[in-house]
């Protein structure tokens, strides 16, 4: 596994900020995440779309999880990292989970979905057989701004201004 930089960890950061980007413009929490592989190369990519989609599973890290299973051909992705600019919900932990991802990079904190330290910490349950290594605060007030300004426009659309 080829180790990866604090500046590469950036830049995929602000990979998964993209495509945060392109969710909010297509009318969705603005949410994205992308996966590299242990050769440094991102082999899945992926932004909300339950609404798009039809899909409450349709969330940024589940469609970069089917996107890199297609690439890699393989469900498992041992030594794999996703970048994701919000803290996962137990959803998509479970995902991350049995995907076998060996490192997650999350942005922003989800203090009322949050399952990587914000409500509860489902990575470091000991009884769940599949542990990643969590890191979270990556780039967090970009991340966070994306989500605020979205959800300030909306408020401000509902109330007709």
């Amino acid at each position: 596994m080829t180790p990866i930089s604090p500046e590469q960890d950036a830049e995929f950061m602000r990979a998964a900020i993209e495509l945060a980007e392109e969710a909010g413009r297509c009318g969705e929490v603005p949410v994205g995440a992308v996966i590299v592989g242990p050769d440094g190369r991102v082999v899945g990519r992926g932004f909300n779309q339950p609404i798009l989609r039809h899909d409450p599973t349709a969330h940024a890290e589940v469609m970069a999880l089917r996107n890199a299973a297609e690439t890699l051909v393989n469900y498992r992705m041992p030594g794999c990292t996703l970048y994701v600019t919000l803290e996962p919900c137990v959803m998509c932990a479970g995902a991350i989970m049995h995907a076998r991802i060996g490192r997650v990079v999350f942005g922003a904190r989800d203090p009322k979905t949050g399952v990587a330290g914000s409500v509860i910490d489902l990575f470091a349950e000991t009884r769940l057989n599949h542990h990643a290594e969590v890191e979270g605060g990556l780039l967090a007030d970009t991340c966070g701004g994306i989500l605020s300004g979205f959800f300030a426009a909306r408020r401000k659309r509902a109330a007709g201004a």
